[in-house]
C-alpha cells in the first residue's frame, strides 16, 4: 500500500489550481504583474509537482519529452509569426496596430499572441530542462 496517500491526494487537488493560476497570470498580464514568462514557469511547476509526487515516468506519459521540444519550437514560431504577419500587413515588425480595424484592439491581440508564444516556449524549455536533469543517470528514464 502507498504510504504517501495524503501527498498524492493533495497534489491531485492542487495541480489543476496551479495550472489555472498560470492561465490567470497569462491573461491578467495586460492589466497587472504577470505575463507569458511567469505563466510558463508556473505551468511547468504544476508538471514538476506531478513528477515529484507521481514519478518521472508517469509524468512523461502525461507530457512526453517530444511534446516539450515541440512546445519550445511552436512558441518561438508563434512569437516570430506575429511579427512576420505585421510585416506582411505593411507595418513594422511587431507593430500590432495593423492586426485589427482599431489600433487599440490590434495592440491587444498582438500582445496576447506574443505572450502566448512566450508561455508555450518557457513551459517547453523549463519542463525539458527538468526532464533532462531529473532523468540524468537513470537507464529507465
Amino acid at each position: 500500500m502507498d504510504d504517501r496517500l495524503i501527498l498524492r491526494v493533495g497534489a491531485k487537488i492542487l495541480i489543476p489550481y496551479i495550472l489555472l493560476f498560470a492561465l490567470y497570470v497569462q491573461f491578467h498580464g495586460d492589466y497587472g504583474p504577470g505575463g507569458g514568462f511567469q505563466a510558463g514557469v508556473i505551468f511547468a511547476a504544476g508538471f514538476v509537482l506531478y513528477a515529484l509526487v507521481y514519478g518521472l515516468k508517469n509524468t512523461q506519459r502525461v507530457m512526453p519529452i517530444r511534446v516539450t521540444y515541440i512546445c519550445a519550437a511552436v512558441g518561438v514560431l508563434l512569437y516570430a509569426g506575429v511579427g512576420y504577419l505585421t510585416l506582411a500587413l505593411g507595418a513594422a515588425y511587431l507593430d500590432y496596430n495593423v492586426l485589427s480595424y482599431d489600433p487599440e484592439h490590434g495592440q491587444h491581440y498582438g500582445i496576447l499572441l506574443v505572450e502566448l508564444g512566450v508561455l508555450i516556449t518557457v513551459f517547453g524549455v523549463i519542463l525539458g530542462l527538468f526532464y533532462a536533469f531529473a532523468g540524468r543517470g537513470r537507464a529507465d528514464a
